[in-house]
């Protein structure tokens, strides 16, 4: 199930979902064509840094990493899906690019993902994004009391398959609170009325991943990157919310 969280604990998540979502708006505005990943990473370390926040990526080394997480941020380009690492790539104009960030404040970590074009937007990827987004929204307002996992799950996964694009369940959101990575696993696909039962004090990252051709994948040799196995471009939202008596709190949104 997870630990389900007191009103007062989910009170004291806000200060993290507030810094995550200022990061990922303030590097959605740095990343522009000419500007490295490993620029994006840097950038977000320093607003790490300024807000005496902690990393929760630095040096996270779970068994699948074949090496410890080198930087502070997902960045993952094109066919890239999720975790790809901070690197001397520079953008140019028309990369999709999905960011990833988690990190810890005064104790409670918080986990948001956002994807855009750089520079010139083409329909394909405007289309990808907006479903990904749609996706994350029927997801989130699934999230109630009395609901089951696979509620949420088959809010994602129906987004996706009307749209015609590839969903792959095995990395999918979980839970969160002093930790990243805590159950339960949400996935991305399900069928509703499954599941456990979705009670007041949970909180989740909600994250469905979207592949413009089919569902499989593959893996880089760096353990980490997940990129589209059909080389086709990919798009990931992401939020933590906490389920409350009176509905779901986005505790990761962002102002703009």
């Amino acid at each position: 199930m997870g630990q389900l969280k007191t009103p007062a604990e989910i009170n004291a998540m806000r200060p993290a979902g507030k810094f995550i979502a200022s990061v990922l708006v303030s590097l959605r505005d740095y990343a522009k064509a000419g500007v490295s990943l490993r620029d994006l990473d840097a950038h977000a370390h320093a607003l790490i840094d300024a807000a005496g926040a902690h990393s929760v990526y630095l040096g996270y080394h779970p068994s699948f990493g074949a090496i410890p997480y080198p930087g502070v941020l997902c960045t993952s380009v094109n066919d890239a899906a999720l975790h790809g690492l901070p690197s001397d790539y520079v953008l140019v104009d028309g990369d999709v690019l999905s960011v990833d960030f988690a990190a810890q404040v005064q104790g409670w970590v918080a986990d948001s993902a956002i994807t855009f074009q750089v520079g010139t937007p083409t329909a394909a990827a405007t289309k990808l994004i907006e479903a990904t987004e749609k996706a994350l929204a029927a997801g989130i307002a699934a999230a109630r009391p009395g609901n089951r996992m696979g509620d949420i799950s088959a809010a994602i996964g129906a987004v996706g398959r009307a749209a015609g694009y590839g969903i792959n369940a095995d990395f999918g959101g979980h839970g969160v609170g002093r930790t990243m990575h805590e159950d339960p696993h949400v996935p991305n696909l399900g069928r509703a009325g499954t599941g456990q039962k979705l009670k007041p004090g949970l909180v989740i990252a909600i994250e469905p991943w979207f592949m413009a051709g089919g569902d499989e994948y593959v893996i880089d040799p760096d353990g980490w990157t997940i990129r589209t196995a059909d080389g086709s471009i990919a798009a990931h939202a992401e939020h933590t919310i906490a389920i409350t008596k009176d509905g779901p709190i986005v505790l990761t949104a962002r102002d703009s």
